[in-house]
């Protein structure tokens, strides 16, 4: 589809969404975060799939998918932030200002990742924007946490161990959001597989042509533009897209509307009728009468 400019986003056929959309994934529990979009990968029948962020076998939750040219956007969700519930198993009774010593983690912390971990463990610092307790259970505290991205909950559950003086360690781990995705409309991977049957894209053999339905489908899957919601909005000219779509910045002529856009952010390049044409940089003036405006990151088509 390469050099070709995508219809509206609420317009296109089954095959059109499934190569360039998301799905918000409910992550069960035993398989990798990698596993399960390989499985979303051939479900689908696309060559790739990228998840938004690794889960840990045992974790389960939102784990939105990209799929087909979707996939090129992954990068918002690098700095997303992300919410997680989870049980926090003290070694004691819980003190009577267990509260109190829990919202003492908000704001920066300093962590070094696990030793099992895929990165270098140099210490870092991570923002913890909201640390509720939820419940509490003899020895089990039900937490609600709200995190920068790539913070590591099982280490902050030790410290607040640590510091509780009980010592505690993390039990079970649910993602309930991932930037703007969260866990309101999950889909699993039973209702992705049927919805695939009904709109004809598996064979099934008690769904005939006259039963073919693709609503299920499109229920499951959003087009990618959803990923990009979040982001500072630029609205270009049809020509301009397709200048893009050879790989040209994008420049101020063709500019008809820019939203929120800051000198340096990340913005989502659209045409009139909605559909994603790029990733950028703003690097110059969307008013001007010529110069760049966007430097290209991604180019969507």
């Amino acid at each position: 589809m390469s050099g070709a400019l995508r219809g509206p986003p609420d317009e296109r056929s089954v095959d059109e969404l499934l190569s360039f959309g998301v799905l918000n994934l409910n992550k069960p529990p035993g398989p990798s975060a990698h596993q399960v979009a390989a499985w979303v990968r051939d479900l689908t029948g696309q060559e790739r799939a990228a998840h938004s962020g690794t889960l840990d076998p045992k974790v389960t939750g939102c784990l939105p998918i990209l799929l087909g040219d979707a996939t090129r956007v992954a990068q918002v969700f690098d700095d997303a932030r992300k919410g997680y519930v989870t049980v926090l198993e003290l070694h004691g009774p819980a003190p009577a200002d267990l509260d109190g010593v829990v919202a003492e983690f908000e704001g920066p912390i300093y962590q070094k990742p696990p030793r099992k971990s895929a990165v270098a463990r140099r210490l870092r610092a991570r923002t913890v924007h909201r640390l509720d307790v939820l419940e509490l259970e003899e020895r089990r505290a039900l937490l609600h946490v709200e995190c920068e991205s790539g913070t590591y909950v099982r280490k902050l559950c030790h410290d607040v161990g640590l510091a509780l003086g009980t010592g505690a360690h993390m039990g079970d781990l649910r993602r309930v959001r991932t930037g703007t995705f969260d866990d309101t409309d999950l889909v699993t991977l039973h209702d992705l597989t049927d919805a695939l049957a009904w709109a004809g894209v598996l064979d099934a053999e008690d769904v005939s042509e006259a039963d073919v339905d693709e609503s299920p489908l499109r229920e499951c899957v959003a087009p990618a533009e959803r990923a990009l919601s979040h982001l500072p909005r630029l609205t270009m000219a049809e020509s301009a897209a397709h200048e893009v779509a050879e790989g040209a910045p994008v420049y101020a002529p063709g500019v008809l509307d820019c939203e929120d856009c800051s000198h340096g952010d990340l913005v989502a390049g659209y045409i009139p009728d909605g559909a994603a044409v790029c990733l950028g940089r703003r690097v110059g003036d969307p008013g001007a009468e010529s110069g760049t405006v966007l430097e290209l990151e991604r180019v969507l088509v």
